[in-house]
């Protein structure tokens, strides 16, 4: 089914979104918008699932052109008209290995939610709402990747660099690019690009394109999808940081085992003589019998008393 081309796509209203009452998530949409990117993430959400079907699986690419065959009709997309049908900007960076790594550094602390430069191995969320967001568009909608959204990867974030600090990127070269790599037999790149391509197709007369659905509106970043979505962040950065402060609490908390480890426990002395202290006792008694008393002999010149005298003559 062509439905799985677009399981995990994104796409935006714009004209919804900028009406948002929300500075932060506005800004960023107006970042997206002044990097020429509208055209190309904002074009009619009009999908041709059968027509799809067909291109993918006919699809090659020769001399740098795309090729296919829908409903027997051959169709060429070459970059010039993929530039042409997005109004996409043809100058610029084509590849991120050249983003400028002052415009990297300077990112990182303004996508941050704590305000510290935030780690590019680590997840979305340590990034304000809004460019979690971001993150999540130029992983579904431009990069086109599988793998987990809430990790932040270089590639990814050089994207939302270029949006967020205004780096002139050659969109035309880079997302023809991509498109390439999915009709490509040995890439493992994600095929997506659903409501792109079927504008594409819908360029050439002679093909019969089938019967047209909308695209899910689920997938259709509008006023009450984004709201959706900042809800649910708030939800779940609410759990977290109750989770954090329950963690620290139970830190704090010194167990009995704790308290009776840290206590000295008094020691019993018992009462009875050691012994060493008897022995010590036999060994002075022992010094004291070897030792002559001396006898020490009044002397003369004493004066006895009158009394003493008295008893004496009787």
């Amino acid at each position: 089914m062509a439905s799985s081309l677009y399981s995990n796509a994104q796409h935006v209203d714009f004209d919804s979104v900028l009406a948002m009452d929300d500075p932060g998530m506005v800004s960023m949409f107006e970042a997206l918008e002044a990097s020429g990117l509208r055209g190309f993430l904002g074009c009619p959400a009009v999908v041709h699932e059968d027509a799809l079907v067909d291109f993918f699986e006919n699809a090659s690419v020769r001399n740098g052109v795309g090729f296919s065959t829908v409903g027997g009709q051959i169709v060429k997309i070459s970059e010039k008209l993929f530039a042409e049908s997005f109004e996409l900007p043809i100058e610029g960076l084509e590849d991120l290995s050249e983003m400028p790594k002052d415009a990297i550094f300077d990112a990182r602390s303004i996508v941050s939610l704590s305000g510290e430069q935030i780690n590019l191995s680590g997840r979305k969320n340590q990034m304000k709402i809004p460019y979690r967001l971001l993150s999540d568009i130029v992983a579904k909608a431009i990069s086109v990747k599988a793998g987990s959204f809430n990790a932040i990867t270089v590639e990814k974030f050089s994207l939302m660099t270029a949006v967020v600090c205004g780096v002139k990127m050659n969109w035309a070269k880079y997302l023809f690019g991509i498109l390439k790599k999915m009709v490509a037999v040995k890439t493992k790149q994600a095929k997506g690009f659903a409501i792109q391509i079927s504008v594409l197709l819908a360029t050439f007369p002679a093909v019969e394109l089938g019967e047209a659905s909308a695209f899910p509106a689920s997938k259709i970043l509008s006023k009450k999808t984004v709201l959706h979505f900042v809800s649910i962040n708030n939800r779940d950065g609410a759990e977290e940081t109750k989770e954090a402060a329950k963690k620290k609490v139970v830190s704090n908390k010194r167990t009995t085992a704790d308290i009776d480890a840290a206590v000295p426990k008094k020691k019993r002395t018992s009462k009875k003589k050691s012994i060493s202290s008897i022995s010590s006792l036999e060994m002075v008694a022992v010094a004291e019998e070897a030792v002559p008393i001396q006898q020490i002999e009044e002397s003369l010149d004493v004066e006895e008393p009158d009394a003493l005298l008295l008893m004496r003559w009787i």
